[in-house]
C-alpha cells in the first residue's frame, strides 16, 4: 500500500454493498411506489444512490423471504421492450402499514448515510 492509494480510496471509495436486512428495506420502499421486478430494482438503486449496489444474491434472497412472509406478491408480465416475461413483484394490500415501517428505516438510513459524507 501506498499514501496515494489511500488518498484515491477517499477520493474515489468502492461501493457500498447492501445486505439482506436493507435489501428488504430497500424493496419495500421502492414497491410502496409501484411494481417492480429484480433487474429494476438493482438499477433504480443504483440511479438513485450511485455510491450503493445490490448483488443479484441478496436480492433475490430478499424477495424470496418477503413472498414467503407474503409481505409482496409476484406474478409474470410481459414488460414492454423486453424480450421474456419478468417477474413482477407488488406490496400486498395487508401488508401496506408495516411495509411503510420498514421502508422508513431504509430512508433514516439514507439520510444518515449521506449525512456522514
Amino acid at each position: 500500500m501506498k499514501f496515494e492509494d489511500i488518498y484515491q480510496f477517499f477520493q474515489d471509495p468502492p461501493p457500498n454493498y447492501l445486505n439482506k436486512e436493507l435489501a428488504v428495506c430497500y424493496v419495500l420502499c421502492v414497491l410502496l411506489r409501484g411494481e417492480s421486478y429484480g433487474t429494476q430494482l438493482i438499477q433504480q438503486l443504483e440511479h438513485d444512490y450511485p455510491s450503493h449496489r445490490l448483488s443479484d444474491t441478496v436480492l433475490y434472497s430478499a424477495l424470496k423471504f418477503l413472498e414467503d412472509s407474503e409481505a409482496i406478491s409476484g406474478y409474470w408480465k410481459k414488460v414492454e421492450g423486453r424480450g421474456r416475461p419478468r417477474r413482477m413483484y407488488q406490496i400486498s394490500p395487508e401488508w401496506r402499514d408495516q411495509a411503510q415501517e420498514l421502508a422508513s428505516f431504509w430512508q433514516a438510513y439514507m439520510r444518515e448515510d449521506r449525512k456522514a459524507i
